[in-house]
């Protein structure tokens, strides 16, 4: 429910503060005081088009705020989804909508201080509040609406969501078969490369650590004199010359040699040097590994130019399909899996396209049976509905109108034929996210008129009317939770005033309820009764809003009744009308909404 309502530098409204309460609120005002300046505010902040008209003159903007009680829409899943796509959260059950307005036209919307687009803030606006009036903001003039009003009034919301689940695959098999069969010629020069690609990198052969061990084999290749000789030499040094030469040269293993006899021969008279014979004992040992290991190599080493030639080649070979699949060899063999499961895919997409249609096939099946079912018990609800709103016409004077709810076959949506026994092409099926159907309320509000669309109906007053008898048979299946009704009695004389105020209070058994009225037979049934006055402050004129305790009430009714200045005679009237309305509230049997 809206809790409170802040409004400042907005129109002639300088700074204003409504608190509101369960149940029926009352706003009652000369003409001109500013209760569609209330309306108007209110609007701005559930994310309506406004411009800089609004900003009082001299201020440099106007802010709006509302602040909401949404602990109620905790179990709703469009209230749910709604938080989660935007991020918002509630803060202790809260929601404060705010709205500043700047002189140049700008302006900016923030949810619990956190910043969001206009839009944004329409959608929860539109989850929060109704609006009734003779303005925008009539929901019930949506002919796109009238079927989930009906599916509330039905409880047929459940079977049209399962309905609604089967669109959707219906949809997404649909985009997956136009994918396959979009294009066969790219189709199949995509195979073709993809072909190519697998057969060019498979007959390669390829293993990840390849590369390096080819670049350092053709290292030792092309420097293979060398090594043999640098391997030699080294052992020459280590060993000395051979013995079959001219003149043998010794090498430092055997100058180590005869140290390690030297050391252990010291070490045998001072036993303290033993670990020092022992480190150069073990470093002879190092040394013989050594020479015997650079001796194998300078063995072994040895140039081959076809082997050289062959290492060359592979990786050309290798730095090519680099160049063409992946930075890495091993980049290279990955791509070519995907490729080969791609081209795979492919080769395969005509067994899935047939697949995907019978698939589609069957779900169009089960779209027509869920759908007619769907259509069979909207059609059931509509008579009881057609005849509850037109006793609630009649309960408000409104003579013998005629109430329809159009239920028709969709003509626009999505077309598909159904499949006959044989899988040939059938009957065309048309249908939407909701079903197979077209739903709109229509009315003939006098005796004999056609029934035409709501949003046909010349009177502003009548509309307004119309939609009090609809909200008031619609109100446990309108999930909104607080309705605003701007100047509903508009062309209703006192007569009619009761049972309009009837049907108001009889809505807050499911909502809170805001209205505007010229009449006293309406506000006398509100919980709270707010007074707006218009007044001038500093040369300027001001809006101000005031709740009304018990005696003043009692004035303004009185003043409303019989005008001004106000009598003993009209205080007494006012009182037994307050009097009669509590009667009938206690004999309604309903609970006050302010005491449940």
């Amino acid at each position: 429910m809206l809790l409170e309502l802040a409004i400042r530098n907005f129109a002639i409204i300088r700074d204003l503060r409504l608190t509101f309460h369960p149940g029926l609120n009352a706003l009652t005002g000369e003409t001109g005081a500013g209760k569609s300046i209330i309306i108007d505010a209110l609007s701005a902040v559930l994310g309506a088009r406004v411009s800089a008209d609004f900003v009082r003159t001299g201020a440099s903007g106007a802010w709006v705020e509302a602040v909401f009680d949404v602990r109620n829409l905790a179990e709703r899943e469009d209230f749910r989804a709604l938080l989660a796509e935007t991020g918002v959260e509630p803060e202790d059950g809260t929601l404060i909508l705010t709205r500043d307005i700047s002189a140049a036209g700008r302006s900016a919307a923030r949810i619990n201080g956190r910043t969001v687009t206009a839009s944004t803030l329409a959608q929860f606006g539109s989850l929060l509040v109704d609006i009734h009036g003779q303005s925008e903001h009539l929901s019930l003039l949506r002919p796109s609406l009238h079927v989930d009003l009906l599916d509330r009034y039905a409880g047929t919301l459940a079977e049209r969501e399962r309905f609604a689940a089967l669109v959707h695959e219906y949809h997404q098999t649909r985009r997956q078969i136009d994918q396959i069969v979009a294009d066969e010629r790219e189709r199949a020069h995509r195979m073709d490369l993809l072909r190519f690609q697998v057969e060019e990198i498979t007959a390669a052969n390829l293993h990840p650590d390849e590369e390096a061990e080819l670049e350092h084999e053709r290292l030792v290749l092309g420097n293979a004199e060398r090594l043999a000789r640098l391997a030699a030499e080294t052992y020459q040094l280590l060993e000395g010359a051979d013995d079959t030469g001219p003149a043998p040269v010794s090498g430092a293993l055997d100058q180590i040699r005869l140290a390690v006899e030297r050391i252990e021969e010291l070490a045998r008279v001072d036993a303290t040097n033993e670990p020092l014979a022992s480190q150069l004992r073990e470093a002879l040992i190092l040394l013989e590994d050594v020479a015997h290991g650079v001796r194998v190599y300078a063995e072994e080493v040895e140039g081959d130019p076809e082997r050289l030639a062959e290492v060359e080649d592979r990786l050309a070979l290798l730095k090519q399909l680099k160049r063409k699949y992946g930075a890495t060899i091993a980049e290279v063999i990955a791509y070519g899996e995907q490729a080969a499961q791609e081209l795979h895919d492919l080769d395969t997409s005509e067994q899935r396209a047939e697949e995907l249609r019978y698939r589609a096939a069957t779900l169009l099946q089960q779209i027509a049976e869920q759908g007619a079912r769907l259509t069979e018990r909207r059609r059931a609800a509509c008579g009881e509905l057609e005849q509850a709103v037109e006793q609630a016409i009649a309960e408000l004077n409104m003579g013998r109108a005629r109430f329809v709810v159009d239920l028709r076959p969709l003509t626009s949506g999505t077309v598909a034929r159904l499949p006959d026994d044989d899988g040939r092409d059938g009957p065309t099926l048309t249908f939407d996210q909701t079903g197979l159907d077209r739903v709109e309320f229509l009315i003939a509000p006098n005796a004999g008129e056609t029934p035409r669309p709501l949003a046909r109906i010349a009177s502003g007053g009548e509309t307004a009317r119309l939609m009090l008898a609809l909200k008031s048979i619609l109100s446990a299946a309108d999930a909104t939770p607080t309705l605003v009704f701007d100047e509903v009695d508009v062309g209703v004389g006192g007569r009619s005033g009761q049972p309009v105020g009837e049907k108001l209070w009889s809505l807050t058994d499911q909502h809170q309820v805001i209205v505007i009225s010229h009449l006293p037979q309406i506000a006398a049934f509100a919980e709270a009764h707010y007074r707006i006055t218009k007044s001038e402050h500093d040369g300027r004129t001001e809006t101000r809003i005031e709740r009304l305790d018990d005696d003043a009430r009692i004035d303004e009714l009185a003043a409303m009744l019989d005008g001004l200045p106000v009598t003993a005679a009209s205080r007494q009237n006012a009182q037994e009308m307050l009097a009669r309305i509590e009667q009938w509230k206690r004999q309604s049997g309903r609970i006050p909404a302010t005491t449940r």
